[in-house]
């Protein structure tokens, strides 16, 4: 949202529930939300920014974090200037992403400006963009300083990359990839949960594309991904993990 006043009573009616921070997302560059103002085309507002952040805080009861963009576009790459924005306006921490909102997720993210943008501020930054390994949060570490790390899309298929991260942090061991009878049971435990959230109708099909994420590399995965294309119960889905066993 872009409008501070409805962004504060936002904050403020979710404030009692048991969330444990409130984050404003000014990175998402969909049209539909930066045509709005909204997303990452508040970073072409550094004083906006601010409003927002201040009525959001004022109303949170909560932590407040912010999501940004190294800038808009790569003739606008203000990162630096909105991160001190965000933090003065009271902001908890600051997560950057290292692409403009018009490289989407294309090209290559900047480092560089996560390291600057952690050199401008004192409250925690957090990382994110290229990061599809534990070595690659080691080499952005090393590089930018940062006090975490956001991993998107290097989790699709692959809820086992947080758990191998701070394995490689404590021990500098890279953790085997899991065998595929792991895999199937976690797409398994992945659908009841989807059911449980969203109801079967919807979970099923959901679950087509995680499917293949979570069975990209393996060999003989094709069948199992063609046969889940092909479900629409639970029940199925179960009977597709049984079989891929034999």
């Amino acid at each position: 949202g872009s409008d501070p006043e409805c962004m504060g009573e936002a904050a403020g009616t979710i404030s009692d529930l048991e969330n444990k921070i409130v984050d404003i997302n000014m990175g998402c560059p969909v049209p539909k939300v930066v045509n709005n103002g909204d997303g990452s085309s508040l970073m072409k507002n550094p004083a906006l920014v601010e409003k927002v952040v201040e009525a959001v805080v004022e109303n949170a009861k909560k932590p407040v974090t912010v999501k940004i963009r190294a800038g808009f576009d790569e003739e606008h790459k203000n990162a630096v200037e909105i991160a001190c924005a965000a933090a003065e306006a009271g902001a908890a921490a600051i997560a950057v992403h290292g692409r403009t909102r018009e490289q989407y997720y294309s090209g290559k993210a900047d480092w560089a400006i996560i390291r600057e943008v952690k050199e401008a501020v004192l409250v925690p930054v957090i990382g994110n963009g290229d990061l599809n390994s534990p070595e690659d949060v080691k080499a952005m570490y090393e590089e930018t300083g940062c006090d975490g790390f956001m991993i998107g899309r290097a989790a699709q298929g692959n809820p086992w990359i947080f758990k191998n991260i701070l394995s490689y942090f404590s021990t500098g061991e890279i953790s085997p990839k899991p065998d595929l009878e792991e895999v199937r049971k976690m797409i398994l435990r992945h659908a009841k949960m989807e059911v449980d959230l969203k109801g079967e109708y919807v979970a099923i099909r959901e679950m087509r594309k995680h499917a293949a994420w979570y069975t990209a590399g393996y060999p003989n995965s094709a069948k199992l991904r063609g046969a889940m294309n092909e479900a629409n119960t639970l029940e199925e889905v179960d009977e597709i993990i049984k079989g891929a066993r034999h």
